[in-house]
């Protein structure tokens, strides 16, 4: 498991706008899944539709950003892609913190899909945040 996230780290490292695309595609999902699927499927995953909306918006912005370094970003790499491996543990305490306060109102779905989201953009800013590190 270790060799395969350092090869990952390695390749992504040398082709950092490989990881802004990647980056923006799973922001776009994640947008998409809130807003369109999880807000009209709420009875099966419980968290107000409000608080969906909210995060489906964040992760909006964060597709928004990945793409425009994607097409844009010539150099500084690292100092980018810090900023978005920040943006996404930030965007993991906000969600925790909701999971904690509407648990009530959460389906088993619900408290599994954000977990499981948690934990996949966790690892995902830690990789940031490696190849951030490597390419400096």
């Amino acid at each position: 498991m270790n060799s395969i996230i350092n090869n990952l780290i390695n390749y992504l490292s040398v082709k950092p706008k490989i990881f802004f695309l990647m980056d923006s595609l799973g922001a776009f999902f994640t947008a998409f899944f809130l807003f369109a699927v999880m807000r009209s499927l709420n009875v099966y995953f419980g968290m107000p539709e409000i608080v969906l909306t909210y995060l489906s918006a964040i992760a909006g912005l964060f597709c928004i950003y990945s793409f425009s370094c994607f097409l844009f970003l010539k150099e500084r790499w690292a100092l980018f892609i810090r900023i978005i491996a920040v943006a996404n543990f930030l965007y993991c305490v906000a969600t925790l913190g909701l999971l904690i306060k509407y648990y009530s109102f959460l389906t088993i779905l619900g408290t599994t899909y954000f977990l499981t989201e948690i934990i996949v953009i966790t690892l995902l800013g830690f990789v940031e945040l490696k190849v951030a590190r490597s390419r400096m």
